[in-house]
């Protein structure tokens, strides 16, 4: 098993394409000064043994050393022994909605945002308890099987956004059932499913899903991502830049609200409770406290227990990379003009 034993550093990747972009620039900028020496084809006469392609090699080798020394940061190790281990705990999945209507902001940042910060504070406070992460819109995926890896989870839902499912819609019920596929071959657990949502089913009958989960033994709690008020939809441009926000057939502004009778019978159905995300406290907080009130079970699982560092092959490789970068040539070679014309 491979693994990072600090993910804090994996922010640090979002430097390498400022420095991809700066490396643009420089190049750009010299091309410019030498344009600005004198007649642009003299110049070109002058330096035409120089290879663009050769100088954006030497900046992708500096980019790849950079981006490996980054990795080594966050501590890789490689599992070298495998051990049976039991361990008392609840199996939980957490299923997130990553629908459009979750970037509405009448929760602060915004619905989806608020979710994922909820969820990774609520990871922080498992322990023994095997976790799990569906994401789902008009479809539903499991994007973390149950682990102990609360770290690995943590980095999963951290890259978790409202593109990374294409088809869009609210698929609650469809999600319920990917869920419950995660639970399969743990019946003798106690497990249990949290659905953050804002409520707005469009696709599907969640009640009858979660009549599937209670005749299973599992567990839903619901937790509602959204003011009663409602909130518009915002749309982003590429930038990042809020350019409106999304309206009907009719070109009236769309308000997304929450769905509280909804949510509040999915989780009845099943012996959970439903529970609003307040405004500014925690919401998960309260889901934790029901949990830890649930008796937990004994299970068997196999992990690493012994871990090997890598960082210092890779940082190694990044020196090399270093080491050879002023050894490539920014010229061409060219074959003199005068060659062939005296002897």
């Amino acid at each position: 098993m491979f693994r990072f034993a600090n993910y804090d550093y994996i922010s640090l990747l979002w430097f390498i394409p400022l420095l991809t972009l700066l490396l643009y620039v420089a190049l750009k900028r010299k091309k410019k000064l030498f344009s600005s020496l004198g007649d642009i084809e003299v110049i070109k006469r002058l330096h035409r043994s120089s290879s663009l392609k050769r100088q954006m090699a030497k900046g992708v080798v500096v980019l790849s050393a950079v981006t490996i020394l980054i990795f080594a940061l966050m501590g890789p190790q490689m599992g070298t022994v495998l051990s049976e281990v039991k361990r008392e705990g609840i199996d939980i999945v957490i299923v997130l909605d990553v629908s459009k209507s979750m970037e509405a902001e009448d929760i602060t940042p915004n619905r989806l945002d608020r979710a994922k910060f909820e969820i990774s504070r609520f990871i922080d406070r498992l322990e023994g308890d095997r976790i799990g992460l569906v994401a789902f819109a008009g479809v539903s995926y499991l994007q973390v099987p149950l682990t102990l890896d609360y770290s690995a989870a943590k980095m999963i839902l951290s890259i978790v956004d409202s593109d990374i499912i294409g088809t869009q819609g609210t698929a609650t019920a469809d999600a319920i059932n990917t869920a419950l596929d995660a639970f399969k071959g743990e019946s003798g657990t106690q497990r249990v499913i949290i659905i953050l949502t804002d409520g707005e089913d469009h696709e599907d009958d969640p009640i009858e899903a979660a009549a599937t989960a209670f005749d299973q033994g599992v567990i839903i709690y619901t937790v509602g991502i959204a003011s009663i008020a409602g909130a518009p939809i915002p749309i982003y441009d590429k930038r990042g830049m809020r350019i409106g926000f999304k309206r009907d057939d009719d070109d009236q502004i769309i308000t997304t609200r929450l769905n509280e009778a909804s949510l509040d019978e999915i989780a009845g159905i099943t012996g959970g409770r439903y529970f609003r995300l307040p405004a500014r406290t925690s919401g998960l907080e309260m889901v934790f406290n029901q949990i830890t009130e649930l008796e937990k079970s004994e299970f068997s699982s196999r992990e690493f227990d012994e871990f090997k560092e890598w960082y210092q092959y890779i940082v190694a490789f990044a020196l090399l990379l270093l080491f050879i970068e002023p050894f490539i040539p920014e010229q061409r070679k060219l074959k003199s003009e005068w060659h062939g014309r005296y002897k």
